[in-house]
């Protein structure tokens, strides 16, 4: 019987997060997903902290997969295809730098596939303007309240009432 690899962790911010899991949800490979806070000095804070723009966290989506399934190339290329990098702290009617475009690499091997990305992107030409994403060190990540985990899953786009 073959090995299985173990599994890995990603994290990206592209938006609200409730958009951003629901596309990392959907790809074959990934095991499971959290919506939450990363990059801020705040300790544990709360969706209300994060939106004060104050904390400096960005809403952000722990994806976990197996690479024996998705490569974090094919993660890399969900995240550029989902939002707009080249918007700085807005992402559609969402602005702040809760929004930003950022991933947080975990490993030396995803800080390199995901600067790898952006350069090819950047040379691609696909974008009239600069590509504004941050590409920095995971740190800890807080774990969202539990009513926006799987939101739009369980509540459909502007059917909830979240405060």
């Amino acid at each position: 019987m073959a090995e299985t690899a173990e599994l890995q962790k990603a994290t990206f911010g592209a938006g609200c997060f409730w958009g951003v899991e629901e596309a990392f949800r959907r790809v074959p490979g990934v095991v499971s997903t959290s919506v939450g806070y990363m990059g801020g000095t705040m300790e544990n804070p709360t969706y209300r902290d994060v939106c004060t723009d104050r904390t400096g966290h960005a809403e952000v989506v722990e994806v976990v997969y197996d690479p024996a399934r998705v490569s974090y190339d094919d993660l890399l290329n969900v995240f550029w295809n989902i939002h707009d990098p080249t918007s700085l702290d807005r992402q559609g009617p969402d602005t702040g730098t809760q929004y930003r475009s950022v991933i947080f690499y975990h490993t030396p091997e995803q800080e390199t596939a995901a600067c790898t990305s952006k350069e090819r992107l950047e040379r691609s030409g696909r974008f009239r303007h600069r590509i504004v994403t941050e590409i920095v060190p995971a740190s800890t990540f807080w774990r969202a309240e539990e009513y926006h985990q799987r939101y739009l899953e369980r509540c459909g786009r502007g059917h909830c009432k979240i405060w």
